[in-house]
């Protein structure tokens, strides 16, 4: 099918890259227009959505420079996913008003902590804003990163940042996959999920 796409290309005069291909312009991070927005009412697109069970992880970073007396950083996210097996690739969206995401970006680094159903106040812990989210909380470093892999989690992906790309109010940042492993239990490890506002 590839070799079929290649020829198509030539066949059809596609240009040829002579040298490096040059990286396009980074998205301006900036506010959704209000020409932008769709004749959706909010509240019925979450209801909608709603009905779309997701697993949830906790993605984390470690402090970053100048940061170290603030502690490593993390938030529960549900919109994670995996992305490209060759490369290895993963991504998770993130809101742009999210205090927790500079501080991943900062550290160019995170590691992907997927729950299991034991897990739900341990999620609850990371979703709150503005409190010390890692008190009391297990867990080591992951083994590239050094983000923190949280104690008893289902699985753990450990990732450097690869790109960030502009989603409405979000932003999909896609991490490629350095090290990767299941917790111990893991095969008989119920997932946390969560469907309808709350987890089941």
């Amino acid at each position: 099918m590839a070799a079929a796409a290649v020829r198509y290309l030539r066949s059809a005069g596609a240009p040829t890259v002579a040298g490096p291909v040059e990286a396009l312009p980074r998205p301006d991070l900036r506010a959704v227009g209000d020409d932008e927005r769709a004749p959706v009412d909010p509240a019925e697109f979450r209801r909608v959505l709603g009905n779309f069970a997701t697993g949830v992880t906790v993605v984390t970073a470690p402090a970053g420079d100048g940061e170290d007396m603030t502690g490593p950083a993390g938030f529960a996210c549900q919109s994670f996913s995996s992305l490209s097996l060759d490369p290895p690739l993963v991504c998770f969206m993130v809101g742009r008003t999210s205090t927790t995401w500079p501080r991943i970006a900062r550290a160019g680094v995170f590691c992907v902590n997927v729950l299991g159903a034991h897990q739900g106040e341990l999620c609850r812990g990371f979703a709150v804003s503005g409190a010390d989210k890692f008190a009391g909380v297990v867990y080591d470093a992951a083994p590239v990163s050094g983000s923190p892999r949280l104690a008893d989690a289902a699985a753990w992906i450990d990732c450097t940042i690869h790109a960030v790309h502009t989603g409405g109010d979000h932003l999909i940042v896609v991490g490629r996959v350095n090290a990767l492993g299941t917790g111990d239990g893991a095969d008989d490890m119920t997932p946390l999920l969560f469907h309808k506002g709350r987890f089941i």
